[in-house]
């Protein structure tokens, strides 16, 4: 019973995430699919040629606006596919594909028996930033879910495997970037390796297709101006830091979590929530749907940690995200969110650094480690 009224409350928050939807649907789909017409008819070297990638934004969709091409090339591979098919049959495709990556991603990975595994995961991905990114067409989702399969698969030290799964950070790395080198702290070497390794491969393909000219064309946008309003999740937007105090924090922030996630070796699970929290907080370049990442952060917390301590603030944490909640006059402000992402991060450290923290999470207990 308690089970089923679970997946009730969850199944309601989901459909309230639908039905307040209001953003411009599938605006970073567009610019994606946009940049992947302009390799397939034009060439791969012309792909960050912003004004030929508005032309071909501006014919997939007159009505919204048309914004630069800022991602990787992975994203505009990705997307290539679906090319042939009507515009919104191949959003409704691609949407389909990266929320239900997310769902498979946890409940394939979770510790919990059942239909409970079920209901966490739905709670986790109703906060209103998870259907927001499925919305936009974003990759954030699949950036997570990258995230939780390399939990599982790492807990059963299926190492190469893992990090095959960790290259889904590459089509938007600045989101997870951490995750991998707190695995190398925490001795996950094959891990590593793995993941560096399809990072090679991915930057030989780059440069085949794109020539010297379109890979420079790549790294000139990245030291451009940012768009609006993408530091609001930053410390920049979090706290009014700036110059040499920002970078000092973002040090500091590198350190800790490298150390939380040497002392957490043990618990893999809780060393990628370390090193995803830590990378949403020392990046410059940020969008609410980049919280995905924190979701699949909590969801491994609350599968490691069955304390109710542990538990009860990321049950209200959930409940606080929800839109129906986020609809009303209790609303966070975005930059609010990086508040808790740093609660959480200490909460990791105090454990890694506390005696017999690490033993105490049920991953470890159940394999002995």
């Amino acid at each position: 019973m308690g089970a089923s009224l679970g997946l009730a409350i969850v199944l309601v928050a989901l459909a309230l995430d639908v039905l307040n939807r209001y953003e411009p649907i599938g605006i970073d789909f567009h610019t994606y699919l946009a940049a992947a017409r302009v390799g397939m008819e034009r060439g791969w070297s012309l792909i960050y040629d912003q004004n030929l990638v508005a032309i071909e934004q501006k014919w997939l969709v007159p009505d919204q606006i048309a914004q630069p091409f800022l991602s990787p090339p992975t994203d505009a591979w990705l997307t290539a596919p679906l090319i042939p098919l009507p515009y919104w049959v191949a959003y409704w495709i691609w949407a389909a594909i990266t929320l239900a990556a997310l769902v498979a991603a946890m409940v394939w990975a979770s510790l919990s028996p059942g239909i409970e595994r079920w209901i966490i995961t739905g709670a986790a991905i109703a906060s209103w930033w998870v259907l927001h990114a499925v919305n936009l067409g974003q990759v954030a989702p699949l950036v997570a879910a990258g995230a939780a399969l390399a939990t599982r698969l790492a807990r059963e030290r299926r190492d190469l495997t893992a990090g095959i799964a960790l290259s889904l950070l590459y089509l938007k790395p600045n989101t997870a970037l951490l995750i991998p080198f707190a695995l190398l702290v925490a001795g996950r070497y094959r891990i590593f390796a793995s993941w560096a390794a399809v990072g090679v491969v991915i930057a030989l393909v780059a440069f085949g297709l794109m020539g010297s000219q379109g890979v420079s064309a790549y790294l000139s946008q990245l030291r451009g101006p940012l768009p609006e309003g993408a530091n609001n999740l930053t410390l920049e937007g979090a706290f009014g830091v700036g110059g040499w105090l920002a970078t000092a924090l973002r040090a500091g922030i590198v350190l800790a979590c490298l150390a939380a996630a040497f002392r957490l070796r043990h618990t893999p699970g809780l060393v990628i929530a370390v090193g995803a929290i830590g990378s949403l907080l020392v990046v410059p370049y940020l969008h609410g749907s980049d919280l995905c990442l924190f979701s699949v952060a909590a969801w491994i917390v609350w599968e490691e940690r069955t304390a109710m301590r542990w538990r009860a603030p990321i049950a209200a944490v959930w409940l606080v995200s929800t839109p129906y909640v986020n609809s009303t006059a209790l609303a966070l402000r975005l930059n609010r969110w990086t508040l808790f992402e740093v609660a959480l991060l200490f909460a990791l450290a105090v454990v890694a650094v506390w005696p017999g923290g690490e033993a105490s999470t049920r991953s470890a207990s159940a394999s002995g480690s």
